[in-house]
């Protein structure tokens, strides 16, 4: 089941575990009334102040026909044909006054497909395989029609266990025989389906027509409320992720700065599990396991160990695995904090020149202690302040993987760099806009700055990032745009609006919906499209996979009038024209970067045709190919880093006022200092995985790189008195 719900590993500050749907038992609550007040609260809270009409209707129902057969196999078109016949026309009504006997009737017939086709899969796996055919199956069903009638779906089947046995069999890991692997896996699904009861079937339906409204809306049930507020107290201990289950895999759909995950440099933003390992030996298969039972095989004691077989985010062969062994930790606070870099870069000319870099893993702020606690701006400022004590001539402020946080920090953080005025306008579901402005007079930074964003920067990032584009402030440096988050979803706890229940509304749970959305003060909304970089540079980040677009039911773009803003005082000269042209000409020059635009090519490419072979000679040949592409890659980031020059020195918040900063190793060093002290790739690891080393990933460095060049040529341009063109 297709469950697009999300927990965390070890996360204790924003947000919360939200584990699967099958934790809700035995609720009091009376599911109609429960039902009655999601719709209302859907029609007449939500942003888009959408009806429940028929047409909405359908598409709940097909959200829900997808989140239950997400590779559609399972269910035949007729059986499709016949849920709508019976339910298509009336569903709206039905939802309206509570009657879930339509969501309950397709659960039944699903699990009863289910029970059928694993009796069939018994009889498969036990059959001989050639692995010769000339065939291939789809990579991602999703936008696959349902197989006509049950012969159909027979045809289908035999090519899918066929595929999934030459998986296993192409796997380097083997957890056990492909047969028994394969069939156990189906039977896994089949026993989570037995084993929800009607509270879980209530909550997936629900959940699905929350989602329809748009994906970042959804029903919590009593235990994931439950979840939900002991996470916000309490700091559980895990590898620092937030998972979201999505076609039977344990996604990562977050990295939680200061985490083991983050920290080990090996775990990326959309890799899927595909088992978990304690300690040295063994591993437990976890597809199509429930989230919160993955949950539970992460977490663990303090210090302990746990193994992960992930199949990377950027592969299109789910062959091709790697594993990670991560030790269990709480999220470290200081990792979390903004760090710096003073950077020494020695120019053509024999002088050298000193540029400040700024990360910032999230916009981050004690709200118990907001005049005196935790506050990136604060911090910034600090780091700022130190960094111009060195004399640094430029600034790059990176927010590549800051999935955002506080609005206010975004706003504090924006005045840091403008003299005062407006930042971001918020439009709630009434049309009534308001423009939150910065207070403050006075610039801390007046220099050169770039901003460096990628496909995972989202919500304040991006309006930091908006606001500074806007204001002719800053060059915007990465992926072609970010995110494009640009929603603000509330928690209404269903109890408050269901006094009839009693002592039992307590059990109803909550429905996190969307109200309001942000835009930026040029007046277009960060949503869906995000912040267009000024510079593009090719990134492996960069795919149509990433970002709210790739979501279903994506509230839509629009904008509203823009803010009144000065730019006499604020704007700087920006050059974009020069900068990009010198920017491309390096770009096409420098082998990482051709490197990464060769990875990207060939994951785009098998991604469109959406096809994997079921030939065992053809995928050997495909994953010999990457394993060399990979290493090229290795060797030639190797050889840009030993006639590299830069000195990078570190700048944590405990060092600005120390009188001298530590020199960091060159990243040629620190790879081979790392790979002496590691062992070679642990058996059934693929050699050829993302990351090199060191843990980086394979186009970190060559952004960096590329990003201290561009700000160097803006202090170049900025000191010539040329008119920019912006």
């Amino acid at each position: 089941m297709k469950i697009t719900r999300t927990a965390f590993l070890g996360l204790s500050l924003l947000f919360a575990t939200n584990c699967s749907i099958g934790q809700l038992k035995q609720s009091s609550a009376d599911s109609r009334q429960i039902a009655i007040t999601v719709a209302r609260l859907l029609e007449q809270a939500h942003y888009s102040r959408q009806k429940l009409d028929d047409a909405m209707a359908r598409k709940i129902l097909d959200t829900y026909l997808e989140d239950l057969d997400y590779t559609k196999l399972f269910f035949t078109q007729a059986d499709i044909d016949e849920i709508y016949r019976k339910y298509g026309g009336t569903l709206d009504q039905d939802l309206i006054v509570g009657n879930l006997e339509p969501a309950r009737a397709i659960y039944a017939l699903f699990k009863t497909r289910v029970a059928d086709r694993v009796n069939k899969i018994r009889d498969l796996v036990k059959q001989d395989y050639s692995f010769k055919s000339t065939k291939t199956v789809a990579l991602d069903r999703h936008k696959e029609p349902w197989p006509a009638n049950a012969a159909e779906a027979d045809s289908l089947w035999r090519d899918r266990i066929e595929g999934e046995l030459l998986q296993e069999k192409l796997n380097k890991v083997a957890l056990e025989p492909g047969p028994k692997a394969v069939q156990k896996r189906y039977e896994q699904l089949l026993k989570n389906l037995s084993e929800r009861d009607d509270n879980d079937v209530v909550q997936l339906f629900l959940n699905a027509a929350a989602q329809t409204y748009d994906p970042h809306s959804e029903y919590l049930g009593k235990s994931d409320l439950e979840s939900f507020e002991i996470n916000m107290r309490l700091s559980l201990t895990g590898i620092g992720a937030e998972l979201k289950s999505e076609d039977g895999y344990a996604k990562v759909e977050r990295l939680i700065s200061g985490g083991p995950a983050q920290l080990s440099g090996k775990v990326s933003v959309g890799d899927r599990i595909a088992a978990v390992g304690q300690g040295k030996d063994g591993f437990t298969d976890v597809v199509d396991l429930k989230i919160d039972k993955v949950v539970e095989l992460i977490r663990g004691k303090k210090g302990t160990v746990v193994r992960l077989l992930i199949i990377p985010a950027n592969t299109a062969d789910p062959s091709k695995r790697k594993i990670v062994e991560l030790v269990r930790d709480d999220v470290k606070l200081t990792e979390q904090e903004a760090k710096a870099q003073l950077i020494e870069k020695p120019l053509p000319d024999g002088t050298t020149e000193k540029l400040g870099w700024i990360t910032l893993p999230s916009f981050y702020q004690d709200m118990e202690r907001s005049r005196t606690g935790k506050s990136t701006s604060r911090d910034v400022a600090a780091l700022i302040k130190r960094l111009e004590r060195e004399g640094i001539q430029g600034l790059v402020i990176d927010l590549r993987h800051d999935g955002g946080g506080s609005l206010d920090e975004a706003i504090k953080m924006t005045g840091l760099f403008i003299n005062q005025g407006p930042v971001v306008q918020v439009k709630d579901a009434n049309g009534d806009v308001q423009v939150l402005k910065d207070q403050d007079p006075g610039v801390l930074y007046s220099g050169p700055l770039v901003v460096l964003t990628n496909k995972l920067s989202a919500s304040a990032s991006e309006i930091f990032a908006a606001a500074l584009q806007d204001y002719g402030r800053a060059v915007i440096v990465g992926d072609a745009s970010t995110f494009g988050k640009g929603t603000v979803q509330t928690l209404l706890e269903l109890g408050r609006f269901m006094p009839l229940l009693g002592a039992s509304s307590n059990d109803a749970g909550a429905l996190k919906l969307t109200v309001q959305k942000f835009y930026r003060v040029a007046g277009g909304s960060t949503q869906l499209r995000g912040v267009v970089s000024d510079v593009v540079l090719p990134s492996l980040t960069d795919n149509s996979e990433i970002g709210e677009a790739s979501l279903d039911h994506p509230l839509p773009y629009d904008e509203v009038e823009p803010a009144a803003i000065d730019l006499a005082n604020n704007h700087k000269p920006l050059f974009l024209d020069d900068l990009r042209k010198r920017s491309t000409n390096r770009v096409a020059q420098d082998p990482a970067f051709q490197d990464v635009v060769s990875d990207m090519k060939v994951v785009r490419d098998r991604l469109k045709t959406n096809r994997v072979s079921l030939n065992e000679k053809i995928r050997r040949d495909e994953l010999d190919a990457d394993n060399d592409r990979k290493q090229k890659e290795l060797a030639d980031e190797k050889k840009i880093d030993s006639q590299l020059q830069d000195k990078h020195f570190d700048l944590t918040l405990a060092d600005v006022n120390k009188p001298q900063l530590k020199l960091l190793p060159s990243p040629l060093a620190s790879a081979d200092k790392t790979a002496k002290a590691s062992p070679s790739p642990a058996a059934g690891e693929d050699a050829g995985s993302v990351e090199d080393e060191n843990g980086t990933s394979a186009d970190g460095d060559a952004i960096q790189r590329e990003t201290v060049n561009i700000l160097t040529d803006l202090v170049d341009l900025q000191k010539s008195p040329r008119t920019a063109d912006r």
